[in-house]
């Protein structure tokens, strides 16, 4: 019996979103998308606000299973379609990849993402402020891929699917990338994982091409 599509509630150019068509398309599962038209307040309408009163995507539809907030997605699809091999039961290794989840809700959310929200969306934010945070960031990560393939050890886990989607579209917040080799060389390692989808990139920032 085939897996029924599960639908995304996204949108392309949110990275949170990005996150979960990552993971499914990683896992193979069947995707149906469904496009939130954000630009127009789509997500914050009663019929959105009914599947998740945050009013945020992605959340996906999993033949009747609702849930929302990308990091949960992430444990929910790895413990159900992945096998173990996304997020571990072995204490230290899921408290290796919690941590990096959490790292993704804050230094990410509030360094490289807020930095785009400011280019991409126009968000009233302090640039300064928040490109700085990305580069504190960056060096913590750059530092500890010195030592370790993907984030949480030798294999990739949600961690990685967690953390990649703003670190690679950092340029566009103007954050750049060049002066660290380890994390340029950690995004080539996601994007070479089988079922690899990438996030449409905007001509913005530091991304000029």
């Amino acid at each position: 019996m085939s897996q029924p599509a599960i639908k995304l509630y996204h949108h392309p150019l949110s990275g949170h979103a990005h996150r979960v068509e990552l993971m499914l398309s990683l896992l193979q599962l069947p995707i149906e998308r469904v496009f939130v038209d954000l630009a127009n307040g789509e997500h914050k309408q009663a019929a959105f606000l009914a599947i998740n009163a945050f009013g945020q995507v992605p959340v996906i539809d999993d033949n009747g299973t609702l849930l929302s907030d990308s990091n949960a997605i992430l444990v929910y699809l790895a413990k159900k379609y992945g096998d173990g091999a996304w997020l571990s039961d072995e204490p230290l290794a899921a408290a290796r990849v919690q941590r990096w989840l959490s790292v993704a809700a804050g230094q990410v959310a509030y360094g490289p993402a807020a930095a785009r929200l400011i280019t991409v969306f126009a968000a009233p934010l302090n640039a300064e402020e928040v490109i700085a945070r990305a580069h504190t960031l960056l060096k913590v990560m750059d530092k500890e891929l010195a030592t370790t393939a993907f984030l949480a050890g030798a294999t990739a886990t949600i961690a990685d699917v967690a953390n990649y989607s703003y670190i690679a579209h950092a340029p566009e917040g103007n954050v750049s990338l060049e002066p660290y080799a380890n994390v340029r060389a950690w995004l080539q390692r996601v994007e070479a994982l089988p079922g690899f989808v990438p996030m449409q990139r905007t001509v913005i920032g530091l991304q000029t091409h």
